[in-house]
């Protein structure tokens, strides 16, 4: 099976990946997971499809909780089984999951409409199968980030009698607005290589070509939005959430849904906290991108993840479930002595009181507090998708120096003056742009930086918007070329104190490639090929008295 899989992968990626995942195959193989035993499954669902589990049991008679992670990535690697091995350690069966029709699980890829609330629950039928073995005490926990968060509200939903609780780590709910479709953007050349992880990589095209017939957020996209179903989730959860992290939106709107909306078991029992991170699993420490805080900056993820599973699954009294339902880092300047922030601060409840205050673009590229007053003020750009600017990789690239973004030609940047004395915005930040184009259709790209008095402009946040969705994704209303149209979304969290003698920046692009794929501005539709029809536009910010272009910024109210 291992081999077949291996020839599909190379059929569409060829030899090079071959060596790669043989390599990797052979480095798996010599991880010593003692005394924790490793055992491979494969679980039939309720339509006979068998999915791959493999399970990581301690030392001893049992039986044990178990707690369980679902995945379409690889499985198999020396960091991942360490892992399970290490959380096994401490007194649970650990099973790492794989969605079907990936690697060794049978049957078709069809992302995440398996493992929910649909006619195949993948994730429901696993989470009971492991809570009747003859080594598990009948309680379940799941833990995972990212994809594995996802998995876990997708499960929630499904409501399996033994679900216990849940520990997320950078985590969605839709996958419209949050994965596939983020501001409305379409990124084909990252989901293709979702191919990788198929035992059939066939499949993967077709659900590429299946998304092409759906572009807007209807009855198919309903089918993977978690949020229209927070009544239904009904276990006590422990959510991270990461500052510099796209997804930071999908784990604050998960525990604020969870918590006002959820069932009468989830209610009072969710946690969030927030800290100056990046994306991912096990990388909750302080030293985030170009950026060293202070040590108080790391989270303990692994040991704090064993105290809440031993509370909810061994009915622990540790004291965990009666911890803040709200802890947040207060990001600040780094390697300034004094520097205010850098703190965590606690809450009941998310978001913290704000007020919006504007912060309005002008000429010069400027940024300020006062409304312009000229009759006439513009900062036009061009947006090429054959010759975009450059956002490398395809991860974001926050707590590093933007300035190489900045500085290109189709990009404009608008900056307060040097600040007399620290600014807080904590809160969710919202772009107000007038705009106009020569094309049917374009992107806006909104990045947040804090630049430091040496002329570092750190990012923190940013987003991107498709202009046909400013009036919603459930329908498209194209540009008409030339005309002034305001366009209004989030751009993301953020808790920041920007020092006295720091500026804060906001940019504004209309391509950044790879990260976002360009848009091909004909209006057109929206397919994994489009782009070879793409044109250029004319694009214009417009920040006169009448268009007044504008960051809503959230400065606490105390």
């Amino acid at each position: 099976m291992q081999r077949l899989q291996q020839m599909m992968v190379i059929a569409i990626c060829g030899p090079t990946l071959m060596l790669m995942s043989a390599a990797m195959s052979a480095a798996a193989d010599d991880v010593d997971l003692s005394p924790v035993i490793e055992r491979h499954e494969m679980v039939p669902m309720r339509d006979g499809v068998k999915i791959s589990v493999w399970t990581y049991t301690p030392p001893g008679d049992g039986p044990w909780p178990v707690v369980f992670e679902q995945r379409y990535a690889d499985l198999r690697g020396a960091g991942t089984r360490k892992a399970a091995a290490e959380l096994a350690g401490h007194g649970f069966v650990v099973a790492l999951v794989n969605y079907r029709g990936t690697w060794d699980s049978e049957g078709t890829w069809v992302g995440y409409r398996t493992i929910g609330w649909g006619e195949l629950q993948d994730g429901h039928d696993v989470c009971e199968w492991l809570a009747t073995q003859p080594w598990s005490t009948g309680k379940v926990g799941t833990l995972g980030s990212s994809q594995g968060g996802y998995a876990q509200n997708f499960l929630a939903v499904t409501q399996p009698p033994h679900l216990v609780c849940q520990y997320m780590t950078d985590t969605g709910l839709s996958l419209f607005h949050e994965g596939y479709r983020i501001g409305g953007t379409t990124r084909p050349e990252r989901f293709k290589s979702l191919a990788t992880n198929c035992r059939n990589p066939a499949d993967n095209l077709a659900l590429l070509q299946e998304w092409d017939q759906h572009p807007d957020y209807d009855e198919y996209w309903r089918q993977e939005d978690c949020s229209l179903h927070f009544d239904k989730m009904n276990v006590p959860c422990f959510t991270i959430g990461s500052w510099y992290d796209f997804m930071n939106q999908g784990s604050i709107d998960s525990f604020v849904g969870r918590q006002h909306r959820g069932g009468a078991n989830s209610r009072g029992q969710q946690q969030l906290i927030i800290g100056p991170w990046l994306h991912g699993r096990l990388n909750k420490g302080n030293h985030v991108g170009e950026l060293v805080y202070p040590e108080n900056a790391a989270w303990p993820e692994v040991p704090h993840m064993v105290r809440w599973f031993n509370h909810f699954l061994k009915e622990e009294d540790n004291g965990v479930d009666r911890e803040p339902a709200v802890r947040y880092y207060v990001m600040g300047a780094v390697g300034e002595a004094g520097a205010p922030g850098n703190e965590w601060r606690t809450a009941d409840d998310w978001p913290p009181a704000a007020e919006m205050t504007p912060m309005y673009f002008g000429a010069e590229s400027t940024l300020r507090a006062a409304a312009p007053t000229a009759e006439t003020s513009v900062s036009t750009y061009t947006s090429d998708p054959h010759r975009p600017m450059s956002i490398p990789g395809t991860a974001f690239p926050g707590a590093t120096d933007a300035r190489a973004f900045e500085a290109q030609s189709e990009v404009r940047t608008f900056t307060t003056d040097p600040l007399t004395t620290p600014v807080e915005w904590t809160g969710r930040i919202r772009a107000e742009l007038f705009v106009s184009s020569t094309a049917r259709d374009t992107d806006f790209i909104v990045r947040v930086s804090d630049v430091y008095p040496d002329g570092r402009s750190i990012l923190i946040v940013d987003y991107p918007w498709r202009a046909r969705y400013r009036e919603g994704f459930d329908h498209e209303a194209l540009l008409e070329p030339g005309e002034v149209t305001k366009i209004a979304f989030d751009v993301g969290w953020l808790s920041q104190v920007f020092n006295t003698g720091h500026r804060i920046r906001v940019t504004v692009a209309s391509t950044g490639a790879p990260l976002y794929e360009p848009n091909p501005q004909t209006g057109g539709p929206q397919t994994i090929d489009a782009l070879a029809d793409g044109v250029v536009a004319t694009n214009t910010i417009h920040h006169d008295r009448q268009h007044a272009s504008r960051i809503l910024a959230p400065l606490p109210v105390h």
